[in-house]
C-alpha cells in the first residue's frame, strides 16, 4: 500500500473507456496492482474464451503463469473450483490441502504454500477468476479479501464493457455492410429493370432466381450486375465473355 494509493489503483481499474484500450496490459497491470495493494506474493487471471474454455491470461510472474496452466491441465485447483461454483476458495495451507493432490504438489514445487481464488462474477455471470498466490501458508484477513474481490469486481464490469463494445462495433460494421448491400441490390434492380424492359419487382425476382441458380450471394451477384460484369436474362442467366 505504500507504494501506491488505493483510489488511484481503483481509478486505474475503472478506465477502460480510453482510446485503444489495451486489454492484455489491462490485466497484467491488475495481477501486479493486486501484489502490491493485498500483499501477496503472486497474482493470476484466468478468463473464459468464446468457448467458454478457462485460458490464462495474466500473472505476476511465470512460475504463476505456469501454475495456472497445469490447473488447467489437469483441470484440478482451487481456482477451477472457484470459477465452477463462482465462490471465493481460500486454502491457507497447501501442505494440509489433500482435494487437488496434483496441485498442491506442483504449488509447493514453485514455492507457493496458499492460494486464495476470488471469482470474476457480474450477477449471475462468472467470467473467470483472480488468484492470489503467497509463499507463506496463513488466511488474509477480512478486509484485503474484501479489497481482493472489489478489485476482481471492477475488473470484471470494465472487461463486461469492453466486451460490448466490441460487439456493439461488429453489430455496427455487419449493419454498415447490410445497407452497402442493400444499395447494390437496389441498383442492380435498376440496371436489370431498364436493360430488360421489366418493372423492379419482376427484376428482384429475376435477380434472386439468378443467385439462387449459381449458389451465390445476392448482393455479390447485384455488384456483378452493376458493374457489368455478369448479364442475367428472364429466360437464362449468361456470363458475358471477358
Amino acid at each position: 500500500m505504500a507504494d501506491i494509493r488505493l483510489s488511484d489503483v481503483f481509478v486505474e481499474m475503472a478506465d477502460t473507456l480510453v482510446d485503444e484500450f489495451d486489454v492484455l496490459e489491462f490485466l497484467h497491470v491488475l495481477t501486479e496492482r493486486c501484489v502490491q495493494v493485498l500483499g501477496v506474493s503472486a497474482a493470476g487471471l484466468l478468463l473464459t474464451d468464446q468457448r467458454d474454455a478457462l485460458q490464462v491470461v495474466a500473472a505476476s510472474s511465470e512460475r504463476t503463469r505456469l501454475l495456472e496452466l497445469f490447473q488447467l491441465q489437469t483441470d484440478q485447483g482451487p481456482c477451477v473450483d472457484c470459477f465452477r461454483t463462482g465462490r471465493p476458495v481460500s486454502v491457507v495451507d497447501l501442505s494440509t490441502a489433500g482435494r487437488w493432490p496434483r496441485f498442491t504438489a506442483a504449488a509447493a514445487e514453485v514455492g507457493f504454500a496458499a492460494v486464495h481464488a476470488l471469482p470474476m462474477r457480474l450477477r449471475s455471470e462468472v467470467i473467470g477468476t483472480l488468484n492470489l498466490f503467497d509463499i507463506h501458508p496463513g488466511a488474509l484477513d477480512d478486509g484485503r479479501l474484501r479489497l481482493g474481490q472489489a478489485l476482481a469486481d471492477v475488473a470484471t464490469i470494465g472487461l463486461l464493457q469492453q466486451r460490448a463494445i466490441h460487439r456493439r462495433d461488429i453489430l455496427a460494421e455487419q449493419l454498415q455492410t447490410a445497407l452497402h448491400s442493400r444499395v447494390l441490390i437496389e441498383q442492380a434492380k435498376g440496371v436489370l429493370a431498364e436493360r430488360l424492359g421489366v418493372d423492379v419487382g419482376e427484376a428482384f425476382s429475376l435477380l434472386r432466381d439468378s443467385a439462387r441458380s449459381r449458389n451465390r450471394s445476392l448482393s455479390d451477384l447485384a455488384r456483378a450486375v452493376v458493374d457489368g460484369s455478369e448479364q442475367l436474362s428472364p429466360e437464362r442467366p449468361t456470363r458475358r465473355p471477358a
